[in-house]
């Protein structure tokens, strides 16, 4: 069995015992306890509205996320207050209503801190009888959220912030595919957006808001990157294609309104002396590098770490070389540092995030799938209350730790696994010649990323004289799904 190098074939690698053993081998658990399962059987409904809550579903709330998402997180609507003034409201699913903290569920998803998403399949952090049912914030459901306001001037300023739990209601449930193709005018209205009374004017005002947001915050030095994502197509079962996912204006519009939010819960826990749980980028350590980098392309950076200087020279890069520009960021990336996970204590120096160009920045829009949301929610509770904070010092100093290498481990299981898909979809094409552009050209090994798939793979003969950027053919020679790993040899520049 087996090809000629005694490596396992496609037909006798199941990529779904592959994503097991990946999430086992990186300290992930892949199942839920008998007595998590048992947990969500015993939930019949969804939250009740009891309690000092806001009845706001009069507005016309709706969801924007993938076109395959179950598990909806947040809902968005924009509400007109006159003179170019609008209020921004988001809605996030109220997890910790039914997720009481040290219950069954609660353990599994603080152990994994984190849904999973690979080309096999989803490991999500909740049972789907709470994520996609239950705490989802699903059409035509009415559903208690935790809702943060805030005003948007004409300049992107905030102001007037807000956070109460509420009764929202969605009028639909959106896509960033469609959504962003029609607010690019390069497509005709999805249905879901034209079935909803007032839905088209509700998405264009919101799309304005985002604007002056994103604006307000590339004046600022947020960073404009651009790095290639790519997701593994199934039909029946069969893996059939790797595609590049796209970001659209749709993407953007829910990126700039859960920036501002997170920062929005940031300040306000700050405000009533809380402690809150952030997610910092640090100021690079390794700027020289990133000045090393901009000289390379005859563009210079100051001597010490400037996100405005830095978001310039990118934005000439990709204005320059759009096909270059992903790796490019990709590049720049790395050289940031990784994010983490830190405590932040009411009168402390705050971190801040350099990428986002933000001071404050939280992570609490996404309880369904990531567990610092869970955690920020239940400091949120605490505070509109005005109880004891649910956290002491040191559990959130341990958490943050904790939290950052389960992320760090599952974004492991997920590229471990997508190059695997890849593997396995390139399989049958050895020999077959394709044309890409080299990504990473140093001593222990050169790379290329081939355009159609759009995979990565080494070269493994004749890439010493290529280097990062050169556009080239190469030809595919080995394959070892298990592994994820793919060999090219270079047929030449192009």
């Amino acid at each position: 069995m087996g090809n000629r190098n005694g490596r396992l074939t496609g037909a006798e690698v199941d990529l779904d015992e592959l994503a097991v053993q990946a999430m086992r081998d990186r300290g992930l658990e892949p199942e839920f306890s008998a007595e998590a399962l048992a947990q969500a059987d015993k939930l019949a409904a969804p939250a009740s509205a009891e309690g000092d809550i806001r009845d706001m579903r009069d507005f016309l709330w709706a969801s924007i996320d993938n076109d395959d998402s179950r598990d909806l997180d947040q809902l968005t609507v924009a509400e007109d207050l006159g003179d170019d003034a609008i209020r921004i409201h988001v809605a996030i699913a109220d997890v910790d209503a039914l997720v009481r903290k040290n219950s069954p569920i609660d353990v599994h998803a603080r152990r994994n801190t984190t849904s999973v998403y690979t080309a096999a399949r989803i490991f999500p952090m909740l049972p789907e009888r709470l994520s996609t049912d239950l705490t989802s914030l699903n059409p035509r459901q009415d559903r208690v959220a935790v809702v943060i306001s805030y005003s948007v001037d004409p300049d992107g300023t905030l102001r007037d912030p807000e956070i109460v739990r509420a009764l929202v209601h969605s009028h639909a449930k959106l896509a960033y595919s469609g959504v962003g193709a029609w607010l690019d005018s390069e497509a005709d209205m999805p249905s879901a957006l034209a079935l909803a009374d007032g839905m088209p004017e509700q998405m264009r005002m919101q799309d304005a808001v985002a604007q002056r947001l994103r604006q307000r915050r590339h004046e600022h030095g947020a960073l404009v990157l651009d790095t290639i994502e790519t997701k593994a197509v199934f039909d029946d079962g069969t893996l059939v294609s790797v595609e590049r996912e796209e970001k659209n204006r749709a993407h953007e519009l829910i990126e700039d309104f859960m920036i501002a939010a997170n920062g929005v819960v940031a300040q306000y826990l700050e405000s009533r002396g809380y402690p809150s749980f952030r997610r910092i980028v640090k100021s690079p350590e390794r700027w020289d590098r990133i000045e090393a980098l901009a000289s390379e392309y005859g563009d210079t950076l100051p001597p010490d770490p400037d996100p405005v200087a830095l978001q310039r020279f990118l934005l000439r890069r990709r204005s320059a070389d759009p096909l270059r520009y992903p790796d490019l960021s990709l590049t720049v990336i790395k050289l940031l540092g990784r994010g983490e996970y830190a405590v932040h204590r009411p009168g402390e120096e705050a971190e801040g995030h350099f990428g986002l160009a933000v001071r404050d920045y939280s992570h609490s829009t996404a309880p369904n799938r990531r567990y610092p949301d869970v955690i920020t929610q239940r400091l949120l509770k605490s505070a509109l209350g005005s109880k004891p904070s649910a956290y002491g010092p040191r559990e959130l100093d341990v958490l943050a730790d904790h939290c950052t290498r389960q992320e760090d481990a599952a974004k492991k299981v997920e590229r471990q696994i997508a190059k695997s898909a890849a593997a396995m979809l390139l399989e049958s094409r050895i020999g077959e010649k394709f044309d890409g552009i080299v990504t990473g050209a140093k001593e222990k090994g050169t790379w290329v990323r081939i355009f159609n798939p759009p995979v990565e793979g080494r070269v493994v003969e004749g890439g010493r004289y290529l280097d990062v950027g050169d556009r080239v053919t190469v030809k595919l020679v080995e394959v070892d799904i298990r592994r994820g790993y793919i060999d090219f040899v270079s047929q030449g520049r192009l």
